[in-house]
């Protein structure tokens, strides 16, 4: 006697999330969309970044925890895509769509899972041409994914802190997660986590909360970047922009040399810098850093010269270098916070 094939009302469930790691809530809402369509297509955002307390978890990784989780049957009809940070809401939109049709060409009764958690969720609302799928937020439900990362970072026994979160995950994510903390890349995280939190505890006590100016400066020239590695935490052994925080009376070209010259010794005078000066862009999105609401101003400097002059790293670097502009795409994942996409800002390192 054969069993009836399920009749599904979509051809397409759409579920977006970071996932970091994924819990019992994010698997309910799983199951709501294995339930509405045929195939069902998990968007894993803030893909591409360096590990970080906000995101450990590389895509890759999401996907086997995810995959793990699922029964054979269900496993196959799921499709992984990873999409960027663009800190761009349309730029970030267009690269989910596009991914989304990647992934399930021709379809065309799609729905996009839909749980409004809080404020952050109003990029559900990119998408009209997909068919909302509401799902309720249980109030009594556990903690999330944020309180889940807390803890991991901040226990003193892993063992005894994952058997206490072992009812809010599935058990294959529980298992994945108590290996993962054995891999060379949990000591380091925990070291960045104490380090975000100091740097929260510092201002906690202010009267408001506090939004930091800092500044950025892009120099190239000969086919070359001019990037640091960071000597501490937050973002230790990261690339970056030779860059930091504003100074009480200080302009912003201003601050943008000064940092210049204090992290790389670069051997070119300040008057030649601005003469150089070629773009200014700002970068506010509330979510550009984890220390909290930084807007930064990036400054561009094109030397024009086939040398590349000297440099040697001070301050808070470790490295000062020049990379080749050809280098850049495929370093994505080694840049601290939002600095490969300012590059690519001035740069067009991506095709988007």
């Amino acid at each position: 006697m054969s069993t009836a094939a399920p009749v599904f009302s979509l051809d397409c469930a759409v579920l977006i999330g970071r996932f970091q790691p994924f819990h019992s809530g994010h698997a309910g809402l799983l199951q709501a969309a294995l339930a509405s369509a045929a195939q069902v297509v998990l968007v894993l955002g803030s893909a591409f970044h360096a590990r970080s307390p906000k995101n450990p978890f590389t895509w890759q990784e999401r996907a086997a925890m995810i995959a793990a989780s699922l029964p054979e049957a269900q496993r196959e009809r799921v499709h992984y895509v990873p999409v960027r940070d663009y800190y761009d809401d349309g730029l970030w939109a267009d690269g989910v769509r596009r991914a989304v049709a990647s992934a399930v060409p021709g379809v065309s009764r799609v729905g996009l899972v839909a749980c409004f958690k809080d404020a952050t969720s109003y990029y559900l609302h990119h998408f009209p041409q997909w068919q909302m799928l509401n799902q309720e937020i249980d109030s009594n439900a556990p903690i999330g994914a944020t309180a889940i990362r807390q803890v991991l970072f901040e226990a003193e026994d892993v063992d005894v802190s994952l058997a206490a979160l072992a009812q809010l995950l599935p058990q294959a994510v529980a298992q994945y997660l108590k290996a993962w903390t054995m891999l060379p890349w949990y000591g380091p995280l925990v070291q960045e986590h104490r380090a975000i939190e100091a740097y929260k505890t510092r201002w906690r006590t202010a009267p408001y909360a506090p939004i930091f100016s800092t500044v950025d400066a892009l120099v190239q020239t000969g086919g070359h970047v001019l990037l640091i590695k960071r000597g501490g935490y937050p973002g230790k052994d990261l690339w970056a922009l030779p860059g930091g925080f504003l100074e009480p009376r200080e302009r912003l070209l201003q601050g943008a040399i000064r940092e210049l010259a204090e992290e790389t010794q670069l051997g070119v005078l300040a008057p030649t810098l601005e003469e150089a000066l070629v773009g200014v862009a700002v970068f506010d999105h509330p979510d550009r850093s984890q220390r909290g609401r930084t807007i930064t101003h990036a400054h561009h400097f094109n030397l024009q010269t086939s040398q590349l002059p000297e440099v040697s790293a001070a301050d808070d670097a470790s490295l000062a270098q020049w990379l080749p502009l050809d280098s850049l795409p495929a370093m994505e994942e080694q840049f601290f916070e939002d600095h490969f996409h300012i590059l690519n800002h001035f740069l067009k390192l991506t095709r988007e």
